[in-house]
């Protein structure tokens, strides 16, 4: 990790003033303080926020600047594209015809498709939904959908490629099964499944400013979108301020991508499928929220948090605070906490801002335990570590690690978690923490260069020029062609 993202998650200059408005006003607060320092880490122009507890909106509010080019502030009316959040929508579109008895989500493709490929023929809408059914993804290497906006064209080029596994083998993010999921709502309803949707959904749960939609159309009170990469001779860059983002979905895509919603409308979506508008049956809830499984019975997802995915939505599946918790182009998200009455809508104009990475965090303030600094989201071993070290006030880290493995010879730590914690620990300012952590690293793993990089850059910002020479330089030794330990130690000497 470059000494760079360290240092800006410190030191980052606000682009803009966000501005906080709200259909009710709200004294500023620490949630309010949390979000708009996270907002200015990230540049992320505008955020709106909803947080539902006992059925109702606790916490509606809006930030920062939903119109860059005019300077337009955000407000509870802002209209932002939460992406594939759309699945989730089809998912319940899905149960919704399974609870009137026109299909089961076990049920093949070919029950309600004709002329399919023989290999797709016994693919399950579940294999589908959940992103294990193995077929070829409609996107192409420039991530656009074939066919140039012709249904028909894209399934004749995306028809004609191989399997890329055996179904239900793994999981594999993929929209070409969620166009054909799209041809069964309209078959099986009886109207096209956007108008299905929109009726079955936006209406019921009272979603009155939430439509489809994309960057070509004029959309009142739209907050845009926005992007902090760019594409510069083939490559893509990261700007230092953020440009203006365009992204459209073909009408057939829509059930992939395709709704643009506001905080408050997508936590009253969430009210409604809780209290039995949108689904009567609470079991059919649970199988919308229970993640596939896989062949070798594992689970799968994007990555350790959202590590598993269920029926168009993905599950955050571990033993503290589980949830279900859909995300869209890298800008929006909602986590529905299972054992918890919690729910969390975090609505962003920014590609990137990812707030999946720091809804938890906003949960926190409901539940204090969940506090990254509280260990929250540490796994169990690291949990157990930091246990050990809090009583020694973070000292002889490797002492602390060999008594754990007396105590239990399976105990194990990977380098990963530790890099990683390491960086959480100097994101909370706990630098003589972080150092520790970042030692132990090249302690266990005394041959990964990677681990003496970091050491390098904690040491680095520690103050302590001279060590972090020295580690920089292990590091070097360790892979000669690490370019950022080759910069800091030109650097570094020549002062």
């Amino acid at each position: 990790m470059s000494l760079k993202y360290v240092i800006t998650s410190f030191l980052l200059i606000c682009l803009f003033t966000p501005f906080a408005s709200s259909a009710q006003q709200h004294t500023p607060d620490s949630i309010d303080a949390f979000v708009e320092n996270t907002m200015q880490r990230k540049s992320i122009p505008a955020l709106q926020l909803a947080v539902i507890r006992q059925g109702k909106i606790v916490k509606l509010k809006a930030y920062g600047t939903a119109n860059l080019e005019n300077n337009i502030p955000a407000t509870d009316q802002s209209i932002f594209s939460i992406n594939s959040i759309t699945k989730a929508f089809t998912g319940v579109a899905v149960m919704q015809l399974a609870e009137a008895g026109k299909l089961k989500v076990t049920d093949p493709l070919s029950m309600y498709l004709d002329s399919l490929p023989a290999a797709w023929q016994k693919i399950t809408l579940q294999q589908v939904l959940t992103h294990t059914s193995g077929l070829p993804d409609m996107l192409d290497e420039n991530e656009q959908v074939m066919g140039n906006g012709s249904e028909k064209l894209a399934l004749q080029k995306v028809s004609a490629l191989p399997m890329e596994f055996n179904p239900g083998d793994k999981f594999s993010y993929n929209q070409t099964g969620y166009v054909l999921i799209g041809k069964i709502i309209t078959k099986l309803s009886g109207m096209h499944f956007t108008r299905f949707i929109e009726e079955r959904q936006f209406k019921v749960a009272g979603m009155n400013l939430t439509r489809f939609g994309d960057s070509y159309d004029v959309i009142p009170n739209s907050a845009g979108a926005y992007t902090m990469t760019k594409l510069v001779d083939g490559q893509f860059v990261r700007n230092k301020k953020p440009g203006v983002g365009y992204i459209q979905f073909p009408l057939f895509f829509r059930t992939a991508a395709g709704i643009l919603s506001t905080a408050g409308d997508m936590a009253n979506w969430v009210i409604a499928l809780k209290t039995g508008k949108l689904l009567k049956d609470e079991a059919s809830i649970k199988t919308m929220w229970t993640p596939a499984i896989l062949n070798n019975g594992n689970i799968g997802g994007f990555n350790n948090l959202t590590n598993g995915y269920a029926l168009g939505w993905p599950t955050v599946t571990r033993p503290d605070h589980p949830a279900v918790g859909p995300v869209g182009g890298g800008r929006s998200a909602v986590f529905v906490y299972l054992k918890d009455d919690l729910s969390i809508v975090v609505l962003t104009n920014l590609m990137g801002a990812n707030p999946d990475r720091f809804i938890d965090e906003i949960a926190g303030y409901y539940i204090p335990e969940m506090h990254e600094v509280n260990g929250f989201g540490l796994s169990p071993n690291l949990k157990k570590l930091r246990t050990a070290l809090l009583k020694q006030d973070f000292k002889n880290a490797d002492a602390a690690v060999n008594g754990l493995k007396k105590k239990d010879v399976s105990f194990k730590l990977s380098e990963n978690e530790l890099n990683g914690w390491g960086y959480q620990l100097l994101s909370q300012k706990k630098q003589n923490e972080a150092l520790s952590i970042f030692a132990l690293n090249t302690i266990l793993y005394p041959n990964s260069a990677n681990a003496y990089d970091s050491y390098g850059e904690a040491l680095e910002l520690a103050g302590e020029k001279e060590k972090a020479v020295v580690s920089y330089k292990k590091s070097l030794q360790l892979n000669a062609g690490n370019k950022n330990a080759a910069e800091r130690v030109r650097i570094l000497s020549a002062k």
